[in-house]
């Protein structure tokens, strides 16, 4: 342990000493919050972020780099200001106020990502992009519906790649990047590669990552109150072909964990002329088999009642593959628009489930879902005197096929099983205009945004085998309409002050995830979900307020709050089947739920956030979010929810409630850093840290995992961290870090896999 802080302080201060002696460096803390900065996803075209209304954060190239994440969940997690769940080391999944999964959109190059499963628990696919070719990371927080329709509920994260670069002036440019990663916690080890060959009208980039993660080791420094919270004591494996129940050496090592991971990006890029662009974008995407971790912890049930033995011998993902490509056309300079911008993408997208329960060598059971989407989006962009005006219209085409089997593994039959989704067609398609406007005022004090979408869904789905369950409906047919908009203001009264207020409204369609899913909840008690054919639209409107202040060009003060009404929110609730409120799935009596829509629920909150430079090269930065959420419910009605008893422990209760927390509001959340900059140093040492997520503000019936929490719910943590880089010859940089110096053992709110322990994290990085 000392050593380690040893370690710390040496790199800490001797960067200081060198940012000291060099009076020309320039420390980036404020400029990675100047409102200078330019960003794309808020019209689809550059725009200079001190113009939009909209709270937008941006992270840099430098900063992904300086992060050294180990994927791209891992990156927002180290901004602090994004909070991610995972239920297994293989996963990450952003909550963007109070909003996670479908409800948050995920985009790539422009090119949507979400479809037409994405499910409302919790995803993994925002891995699936690798951070270590991106270029930016832009995440913007609110309803986000007017550029990018359906999902963005929350906001969105898009996920910007590194581009193909022209020689310009010269005849031949080569430019690129390379670096290798080896981190204690987990032996990962990682390779990257990029490179961008180019001339002076044709360039080409290709990029190349490989990850192997082995299994993820936990912190020692347990809670008193907890001492064994998270530790994996035993664990299921198969010795002379028989399920074993064995003893973990090593009971802070999350067995099983451990998974392999490589992404290839190849972008071509011609220059028709100065005016006219065209360029090929291909991303491939896939892992070994994921193991689903908190699966993994599941405890057996006897009809009712709860064993000793782990339940699932085997429970993982197949490989996550996904494939895109997509053409792009630029253009500027036409007479009618001054930009114009056209997207044709295509994905192939496949993820599968295994699962087998201990002894259970008759029932390896396997679902299978392969999703194809095309998609096409044209925009353009006038600038008319002070305004700015941009309109565009966009498509998606899901086509989503289901399949699934039991596998006897003794005797090598295999029969058919109820699938995930409907084994017939399954189709989902988006249609929709919009206009986004800009004005700037005379005075040069205001900026109007304004703008308005019309988005049409249609949705079929269908049943062919029936017999499983006997669904009182086998076709499912929905057409939706929605309308949605923004108008903003951004206000400077006097110099280095800026007033910012929005009112944005956001809608997500029901998909077939949400129509037409069959599925076991993981939740303590044994729940199956069920289709519903009747579920509506969900709509938010939001109201923002973000006020800005710049002291003495030396200190940023950034203060946000937010409101937003929830309607007609899809929810997990009690539900009938043929007039049943529980039926025999997998062998087992379980309770009915299904995806319903709940009349009304709030959300509020805030982000604050304070960087300043302090002294040559010294910079501090200190962020903190708070979230709040519940939804209103009939309270003539009983329904679950978690109550504190006298005795000061909390027990599942019924209870006529008119309110309930909403699931996926994250606890009080944060980092704070002080860092040193130099031409050749850079270091930083940074807190992030969680407060208390009490069990009484878990939903019940929703996705919040009370089981693989504490008795009390998910305790408050925080981590110490430091990391540094050294550029040793001018293209080779060393870099060091070590992430929860002081051993802490903890998890964050809903997750079922803990956080890794210590982590010795050592790199190499070049630059051409």
């Amino acid at each position: 342990m000392k050593k380690i802080f040893i370690s710390c302080g040496i790199l800490f201060f001797a960067c200081s000493g060198f940012a000291q002696q060099n009076k020309n460096s320039k420390d980036t803390t404020i400029k990675e919050l100047n409102l200078e900065e330019v960003v794309i996803s808020a019209s689809n075209f550059a725009e200079k972020r001190k113009n939009i209304a909209q709270k937008i954060d941006v992270i840099s190239a430098k900063t992904i780099a300086q992060s050294n994440a180990q994927n791209t969940g891992d990156l927002l997690i180290n901004t602090g200001k994004v909070f991610v769940q995972k239920s297994q080391q293989g996963g990450s999944s952003p909550v963007l106020r109070g909003f996670e999964a479908s409800r948050v959109l995920l985009v790539v190059d422009g090119v949507r990502m979400n479809n037409a499963i994405y499910r409302s628990g919790h995803l993994q696919n925002v891995i699936t992009t690798d951070q270590n070719s991106m270029s930016r990371v832009e995440v913007m927080y609110g309803p986000s519906s007017t550029i990018y329709g359906s999902d963005a509920l929350g906001g969105i994260v898009h996920l910007i790649t590194k581009s193909p670069v022209l020689s310009g002036d010269k005849k031949f440019l080569t430019t690129g990047s390379a670096f290798t990663r080896y981190s204690s916690v987990n032996n990962e080890k990682t390779i990257h590669a990029d490179a961008s060959i180019g001339g002076k009208k044709f360039a080409w980039f290709q990029s190349y990552n490989y990850s192997d993660f082995g299994d993820m080791k936990m912190g020692s420094r347990y809670l008193d109150k907890y001492p064994g919270f998270g530790r994996r004591s035993n664990y299921i494996d198969r010795i002379n072909g028989i399920d074993t129940v064995l003893t973990n050496k090593d009971d802070r090592v999350q067995k099983f964990s451990g998974y392999k991971q490589w992404d290839i990006i190849q972008k071509l890029l011609f220059k028709q002329n100065e005016h006219v662009s065209h360029s090929l974008n291909f991303q491939l995407s896939n892992t070994t088999d994921v193991p689903r971790y908190d699966r993994l912890q599941d405890i057996r049930n006897f009809g009712g009642s709860i064993g000793t033995t782990l339940r699932y011998a085997e429970w993982y993902y197949g490989p996550q593959k996904r494939i895109l490509g997509a053409y792009e056309l630029n253009a500027t300079k036409l007479g009618f628009v001054d930009a114009l911008k056209a997207n044709i993408n295509y994905q192939d997208i496949e993820e599968s489930r295994q699962t087998r329960e201990y002894r259970r060598y008759d029932r390896f059971d396997s679902q299978v879902e392969k999703v194809k989407v095309f998609g096409i989006s044209i925009s353009g962009r006038k600038d008319i005197g002070n305004s700015e005006l941009a309109v565009g219209v966009d498509a998606q085409l899901n086509d989503v096929k289901s399949k699934a089997t039991r596998t006897n593994l003794n005797t090598g039959a295999v029969t058919k099983i109820p699938t995930r989704y409907p084994d017939g067609k399954n189709k989902m398609n988006n249609f929709g205009i919009f206009a986004q406007h800009l004005y700037k005022f005379k005075n040069k004090k205001m900026v109007l945004n304004d703008g308005i979408r019309f988005q049409s869904i249609s949705l079929q789905s269908n049943v062919q085998d029936n017999s499983f369950l006997n669904l009182p409906d086998t076709a499912v047919k929905q057409n939706s309409f929605a309308v949605t908009g923004n108008i903003g203001i951004v206000y400077n009264p006097v110099a280095n002050t800026t007033i910012k207020a929005s009112v944005s409204s956001g809608f997500r369609a029901p998909n077939i995830d949400d129509l037409a899913k069959i599925f076991e909840s993981a939740t303590a008690a044994r729940q199956v979900v069920v289709p519903n054919a009747d579920l509506k639209p969900e709509y938010t409107y939001n109201f923002d307020l973000t006020i800005g202040q710049r002291i003495a060009e030396k200190v940023n003060i950034e203060l946000t709050g937010f409101y937003t009404l929830f309607r007609n929110a899809i929810i997990k609730a009690p539900f009938k089947l043929n007039g049943q409120d529980s039926i025999i799935y997998n062998g087992v009596k379980s309770q009915v739920l299904a995806s319903q829509n709940v009349n009304k629920a709030n959300l509020y909150g805030f982000t604050f956030n304070i960087a300043a430079n302090v002294y040559k090269g010294l910079g501090f930065n200190s962020t903190l979010s708070y979230t709040k959420g519940r939804f209103k419910t009939d309270a003539s009605k009983t329904n679950s929810v978690y109550e504190k008893q006298s005795n000061g422990t909390y027990a599942l209760v019924n209870r006529n409630v008119s309110s309930k927390p909403l699931d996926h509001i994250p606890p009080l959340m944060g980092k704070t850093s002080i860092t040193y900059q130099h031409k050749i140093f850079n270091t930083e040492v940074y807190l992030l840290y969680n407060g208390w997520k009490r069990l009484d503000q878990y939903n019940a019936d929703g996705e919040d995992n009370a089981q693989y929490a504490t008795a009390d719910g998910m305790p408050s943590w925080m981590t110490l961290n430091c990391k540094g880089s050294v550029q040793v010859i001018k293209k080779l940089q060393v870099q060091l870090g070590v992430e929860n110096i002081l051993d802490r053992n903890y998890r964050a709110f809903a997750s079922g896999f803990s956080a890794g322990g210590r982590n010795l994290i050592i790199g190499l990085r070049a630059n051409w």
